[in-house]
């Protein structure tokens, strides 16, 4: 069996030894439901206080503002879904998302119309970014809540969520709102309340919610190297929020259910492992994630070495989105005159992992809506190929992917006749 190169960290990241390590004894010996009264129980409620407050520390609020969901997808959901829940009344409201949101948010917002809710779908640049002045016109007296992805999964696009921030609280101000979150009429123009899906930032990005002056965020463990199947979502102190699930009275009756007490803690020590990093918030004058982080720094370098690399040794191989407002770890390249998938099967023959897009989307046929959002052509759009670096890739698994790939899309262009 081949040894598997693993360039799609997008898609999900293989747990850190060292978190693996924190988890384990939660399998075994320190087993007790966290709500249970007896001393196991009451052991893991400790642990998943312990952690709560470590997960608040990193977003800079408070330890009963952070809840604990099954992953992003929910956590998305429950944004999309529980703040339109609970303010949609007698007229109906409206939101507004980007047009190069993860399905986790697209597809709730498609669903609400269909119960009535308005919904825009606000537009990017041809290099994936959405701009200050379409959010400004898409902003209705109506409209409660606007949602808008922190890095793109496909692009690896870094979006001006502090300055978005900054905009609708200086808006609410002009409404009448404080730093409260409280209620209004809306025919008045009412509070407007700000999610993002922070699901690929963590690594990268700063995710301190007062400086992003963000009411939710979503974030989940298996992007950054901790276990599938837990999540967070960041709930602003009296953010209006109708439950999705009911059962449990745990968290508030937010989110009830049973905790998961080794995921929580897997998801707390993939946050510490990365808390330390200097990371910036991209405002108008930033330039790329990164800081001087050692681990960033050589993740970036091997990124720009690859894309130089396939730029030389690839004709006509275009990179898609800004390299300016990019996650160092993301590479998305069209080729013209093949199909992205065919490349992925072909690549994954060789041993090396590498996608389309989203893993979520993969099963469809349609091309990326990221791309076609940005203005590629749908024939180009079907040619996309992400590779997506991480904590664990080495220059040696690069060099893998330049030796094979150049020889896999000559083949595949000879045999097209879109070439």
């Amino acid at each position: 069996m081949k040894k598997l190169i693993y360039l799609d960290n997008s898609a999900t990241t293989p747990v850190d030894p060292r978190v693996l390590k924190a988890m384990l004894p939660y399998f075994t010996n320190k087993f007790g439901n966290a709500s249970s009264l007896y001393q196991a129980g009451l052991d893991n409620r400790v642990v998943i206080d312990r952690s709560q407050a470590k997960i608040a520390q990193f977003l800079g609020c408070a330890k009963e503002e952070v809840y604990f969901t099954s992953g992003a997808t929910e956590s998305d959901n429950m944004a999309i879904l529980g703040v339109s829940g609970a303010l949609n009344g007698a007229q109906p409201v409206h939101i507004v998302v980007s047009q190069i949101e993860h399905d986790a948010i697209l597809e709730p917002s498609h669903q609400l119309e269909s119960s009535g809710v308005k919904v825009t779908y606000l537009p990017v640049n041809k290099k994936g970014l959405v701009e200050l002045s379409q959010l400004k016109k898409a902003i209705r007296p109506n409209t409660v809540l606007v949602s808008i992805m922190y890095v793109n999964n496909e692009v690896g696009t870094i979006q001006p969520i502090a300055q978005i921030g900054k905009f609708i609280a200086d808006l609410n101000k002009s409404r009448g709102f404080g730093q409260s979150p409280i209620s209004s009429s809306l025919s008045k123009g009412g509070r407007i309340y700000f999610h993002t899906d922070a699901t690929q930032a963590p690594s990268y990005c700063n995710c301190d919610i007062n400086k992003l002056g963000v009411d939710l965020m979503s974030l989940s463990a298996h992007k950054i190297y901790g276990p599938k199947g837990i999540g967070v979502i960041y709930i602003k102190k009296g953010t209006p929020i109708v439950p999705m699930i009911y059962g449990g009275h745990q968290q508030d009756n937010v989110r009830p259910g049973t905790y998961n007490v080794s995921g929580i803690v897997g998801l707390a020590k993939a946050i510490e492992l990365i808390a330390d990093k200097k990371l910036p918030v991209r405002n108008a004058s930033d330039s790329v994630a990164g800081g001087k982080n050692q681990e960033i720094k050589k993740t970036q370098l091997l990124r720009d070495y690859l894309i130089r690399q396939i730029k030389n040794k690839i004709p006509d191989a275009i990179v898609n989105g800004d390299m300016k407002f990019r996650v160092p770890s993301n590479a998305n390249f069209i080729f013209k005159g093949v199909e992205g998938e065919s490349v992925v099967l072909m690549l994954s023959d060789k041993g090396i992992a590498v996608s389309t897009g989203s893993a979520c989307s993969s099963g469809s046929l349609e091309p990326s809506h990221v791309l076609t959002a940005m203005s590629i052509a749908p024939e180009l759009a079907h040619g996309s190929l992400r590779v997506t670096l991480g904590r664990f890739t080495t220059k040696q698994d690069v060099k893998a992917l330049i030796k094979e790939l150049p020889p896999i899309i000559k083949k595949l262009r000879k045999m097209s006749p879109l070439d």
